[in-house]
């Protein structure tokens, strides 16, 4: 009690903070369509959860298995997948959060501060759109920014239980995705903050050897992948999104600019004037903690170049964890405009007040667009390609709540097969999640659809039978297939159509 009662201010305000944190992120959580990549990886987290012998599943896809084991927990207290899967990314959100208000103490030593980078998180529209989905990211930025939390207390406290914690820490982030090994390659960098004024080598030296055991950490967590046969798949997957060196070397700044224009962009889009501004009041503000200032924009800087010089695949998401290392620079931004407005007035009795006003002025349009998010999805200002993918294309399950329930309601007659365009993605994987369980159902994806299947005409003459277009590519089918349309949806407002068909048994 004489804890809460000293500390009341902060421990209301925090409570504060955590509360509007979930009802931001968890308010209509499904009110973005399910994407394809949620798709796969609940299918292979559902997958895992029933049969032991497929807990490695993900790198069949050449992809760490981190979240899928983590949403694998929740599927098995949470009845429906895809809100089980969301809800990792809230608490990995909700991690970040709290890894944001250490690093941000630990680099500034200001609690003030700490408060307002959580806050500026709270209400940032790229955390909005990540910690609701069931996406790898969410979990990629909570393992970066903890990593570079105890980056920094290793090289200020140079403690081997601080060591061995960011061994673990780093290794998770390696196990979620291959961005995470940043946190390994930038490890050398957070030496600027080192005390180079104490005369004691050893001390230096002590510092060089746990950063290296903490390496080693990581790295022997990431090699228990090597278990798996399909370990080698992790390379040839990023090779879809990464250029090898052996390639990069032949156009080594051909896709630079192009690369670095489109990220600069999607950064600015969800970074807003509002966080851009604090971000350069902070720069601007220079005379104090410069050495910590630059670390975060080497740990912002430095990934971002990377992937457009190599980028040979890039999305909005892939920058996500880079951008959280923007935050405490805001926010450190957000403070020095609050005291110059109370040095200004010269009215201290009104400084909380004027932190309110302040802060809410440069949250108001941020939680506006994460108010969209919730609300209105298709109205939210987000980067155009995220806009793109996860609402107006038709990578979106927009009608995949309608399909289900109008599966239910067939099955309940008897066994049904429906057939799909796609054996990968959005198609099965969406259905899978939902009925596969059901003995009355059976499920078989075609790639390509060049004709229209014979198994599927011959299960037709057996039982009710349906199939799925929804591709692009499939707008318009041919009129010689044996399908009767009895379904369709525009997926969002880009043109394209899903459509379910039913099969019509050929006449004897």
């Amino acid at each position: 009690m004489g804890f809460i009662k000293r500390y009341r201010f902060e421990v209301l305000l925090s409570l504060g903070i955590i509360a509007s944190y979930f009802l931001i992120r968890t308010a209509s959580l499904l009110s973005m369509p399910i994407f394809t990549d949620e798709a796969i990886y609940l299918r292979w987290a559902q997958t895992s959860l029933n049969d032991a012998s497929w807990r490695f599943i993900s790198l069949t896809d050449g992809k760490q298995p981190m979240f899928v084991w983590v949403a694998m927990i929740f599927m098995k207290f949470i009845e429906d997948p895809l809100t089980a899967g969301r809800l990792v990314s809230v608490f990995t959100g909700f991690f970040t959060l709290i890894g944001l208000w250490f690093l941000s103490f630990e680099l500034f030593k200001n609690k003030k501060i700490s408060f307002l980078a959580t806050i500026l998180y709270v209400f940032y529209p790229f955390a909005q759109v990540y910690d609701r989905m069931a996406l790898m990211d969410s979990m990629v930025g909570a393992f970066s920014v903890w990593a570079l939390y105890f980056s920094v207390l290793l090289i200020r406290k140079v403690r081997l239980d601080v060591a061995y914690t960011l061994g673990f820490v780093i290794g998770g982030g390696a196990l979620t995705k291959s961005s995470n090994f940043f946190s390994m390659y930038l490890l050398p960098f957070v030496f600027v903050l080192f005390d180079f004024s104490n005369k004691k080598s050893k001390r230096f030296l002590k510092a060089i050897l746990l950063s290296v055991f903490a390496v080693l950490i990581a790295q022997g967590m990431y090699f228990t992948l090597k278990l798996s046969p399909l370990f080698q798949m992790i390379e040839t997957k990023n090779a879809t999104f990464v250029y090898p060196f052996s390639e990069w070397i032949n156009h080594p700044f051909t896709f630079f600019v192009g690369n670095m224009r489109g990220l600069k962009d999607w950064l600015f889009s969800y970074l807003g004037i509002s966080y851009l501004t604090l971000i350069i009041v902070s720069l601007i503000s220079y005379k104090r903690f410069i050495k910590e200032k630059l670390l975060l924009i080497i740990y912002f800087f430095l990934p971002l170049v990377a992937l457009a010089l190599f980028g040979k695949v890039i999305f909005p998401r892939f920058i996500f964890f880079m951008s959280l290392f923007l935050l405490p620079l805001a926010a450190y931004g957000l403070n020095e405009i609050i005291n110059f407005i109370n040095k200004t007035l010269k009215n201290y009795s009104y400084s909380f007040l004027v932190t309110a006003v302040i802060t809410l002025i440069f949250i108001t349009y941020p939680g506006y667009t994460c108010y969209k998010l919730i609300v209105s999805p298709m109205e939210a200002s987000i980067a155009s390609s995220d806009h793109n993918q996860y609402l107006d294309n038709w990578t979106a399950g927009w009608a995949i709540n309608d399909t289900i329930s109008f599966f239910n309601n067939e099955i309940k007659k008897g066994p049904v097969f429906i057939g799909t365009e796609g054996t990968f993605g959005l198609m099965p994987e969406s259905l899978e999640l939902y009925l596969v369980d059901n003995k009355n159902v059976t499920i078989k994806g075609y790639w390509p659809v060049d004709e229209f299947p014979k198994e599927a005409i011959a299960f037709a003459q057996k039982m009710p039978s349906y199939f799925i277009f929804y591709q692009p590519q499939h707008q318009e089918i041919p009129l010689e297939y044996p399908v009767e349309k009895i379904y369709e949806l525009e997926i969002g407002t880009s043109g394209y159509f899903y459509r379910i068909y039913k099969i019509i048994p050929e006449t004897k």
